[in-house]
């Protein structure tokens, strides 16, 4: 994988009152990336590069991550899904398909709830209802706690935490040191307060008003939001499918790109 490629240079506009880098390739139907915490867009340049022969793919660095200035505390999913209205305004796009990862699946739910006309189809990987929604209240605090200390590390400290571990089930050299120079540039700012936000989010009951097609990507390893939660999505979204891409963990989309973009792509196609 290539953390950067020519014509995925980052751009920016004013959105929600902070500046929002963003790249963008291809043309045809939009295809919105939202990233994950510790993440921004270089996560996503394997389907930048692979899936722009189709759509017209765009990637933010959120609020608090990237290239994109910080929110203000108190900053919650619902301002991010706001700020993410405002962006595509932005960007002059209206409806499009969103692929939402971990933190970012939480907020194409929020965005969906606050905003359905806005999305055609839906994909949701390796990602959560919130913790407080898919997880155990004593994991969630424990979660909480370890990022609030993190946040208050230097870098080199929480990417040797959380680098491969966290994200991959078995990283290549190559692939574990791409994604450590991603976390080495996390905002402690928006780490905190995407991490709150995870914390104190419930979609499960957003889940059953999700009327959009819906497809569920999991890695069989993923150790951060097992598959117990992507049962808990397929059961409570009313014709969703479950693609389980074999050999990836929480960050499947660049541990396994290949198979996760085939099986977007068919979705997206067929649909």
């Amino acid at each position: 994988m290539v953390m950067s490629a020519p014509g995925l240079r980052l751009a920016y506009v004013d959105a929600a009152e902070m500046q929002v880098a963003y790249r963008m390739a291809g043309n045809g139907p939009a295809l919105v990336l939202l990233h994950g915490f510790l993440c921004d867009s270089r996560c996503w340049m394997p389907q930048l590069t692979d899936l722009s022969d189709r759509f017209r793919v765009v990637a933010w660095d959120a609020p608090g991550a990237g290239s994109s200035a910080d929110p203000t505390a108190p900053f919650t999913v619902t301002d991010w899904a706001i700020a993410l209205g405002e962006f595509l305004d932005a960007i002059a796009i209206d409806r499009a398909h969103f692929l939402g990862l971990s933190w970012g699946g939480m907020l194409a739910q929020e965005l969906y709830r606050l905003y359905p006309t806005r999305v055609d189809h839906l994909v949701l990987a390796d990602t959560y209802a919130g913790w407080k929604g898919s997880l155990p209240p004593e994991i969630v605090e424990v979660r909480l706690a370890r990022c609030y200390r993190d946040a208050l590390r230097p870098p080199r400290e929480v990417v040797a935490e959380w680098v491969p571990a966290d994200f991959f089930l078995d990283a290549s050299r190559e692939l574990t040191a791409e994604m450590a120079s991603v976390v080495a540039d996390f905002h402690p700012v928006g780490f905190r307060l995407m991490a709150t936000s995870l914390a104190h989010t419930d979609t499960t009951a957003v889940l059953p008003t999700i009327k959009a097609p819906t497809l569920l990507v999991w890695g069989d390893g993923d150790q951060r939001s097992p598959l117990t939660v992507a049962e808990q999505f397929h059961a409570a979204i009313s014709g969703s499918e479950l693609r389980v891409i074999h050999g990836a963990g929480h960050v499947s989309n660049m541990e396994k790109p290949d198979a996760f973009n085939a099986t977007v792509r068919q979705f997206l196609t067929d649909a």
